[in-house]
């Protein structure tokens, strides 16, 4: 029989938003479970308080030793949000244990590994987009101590990421980096990464092979 450790995790500040609960999670693995005709060899719950940090999730780091140690399968209740966390990704991938997210059941170690790359340079763009922002406006003489003008830069720096040829250099930056680290060069693969991560078109829809394809070319 199949061994599993399942690991659920839910945020105190966005768990009303976020619409599964730590309940509704754990049914969720145990559902899949059984499925499986599999069994629970352990079951850890993570409660974050906002902001957390991978180094910050011990029932994660348990989770993990304990699916290595008896050669089990962790079972994710959800990835949705921990796919923004760059850290938390490549730990899942660099475990070097099996593992299945019930709400992405085609997330693989391939795919986690892009997913990792994605969010990571998504976060160094930001970064960097907001310091220019902030060396211009000191440049023209505000004052950068109100941290109600810091919301405002940021926020301005997500809206100039909606224009399209911000955006096709962004998706070129990010889809030519996928094929050096990922080793692939099959467009459909790379679409499957960029939708995995929930990162959509400029009409708000999933990525197909042409449209990959497109972007590329674009210059």
């Amino acid at each position: 029989m199949k061994r599993f450790i399942t690991y659920c995790r839910v945020s105190t500040t966005n768990q009303g938003r976020e619409g599964l609960g730590m309940a509704s999670q754990t049914e969720t693995v145990r559902r899949y479970i059984q499925g499986q005709q599999g069994e629970v060899v352990g079951e850890f719950l993570e409660v974050e308080s906002g902001g957390k940090t991978d180094a910050g999730r011990p029932q994660l780091a348990d989770a993990l030793a304990l699916a290595k140690k008896c050669k089990g399968v962790l079972v994710v209740a959800k990835l949705d949000r921990l796919s923004r966390n760059a850290e938390f990704l490549l730990r899942l991938q660099n475990a070097g244990v099996d593992f299945v997210c019930c709400d992405c059941p085609n997330v693989d170690r391939f795919t986690v590994g892009i997913l990792a790359l994605v969010a990571q340079r998504e976060r160094e763009l930001i970064s960097e987009r907001t310091k220019a922002a902030l060396k211009m406006a000191k440049q023209r003489g505000v004052k950068l101590g109100n941290p109600r003008y810091h919301s405002a830069i940021a926020k301005a720096v997500e809206a100039r990421k909606t224009k399209a040829d911000d955006r096709n250099a962004e998706l070129r930056t990010i889809i030519k980096e996928m094929m050096a680290v990922a080793g692939t060069t099959k467009l459909r693969e790379i679409a499957h990464g960029l939708n995995l991560r929930g990162i959509k078109t400029g009409r708000g829809c999933q990525f197909t092979p042409t449209q990959v394809h497109r972007i590329l070319k674009t210059n």
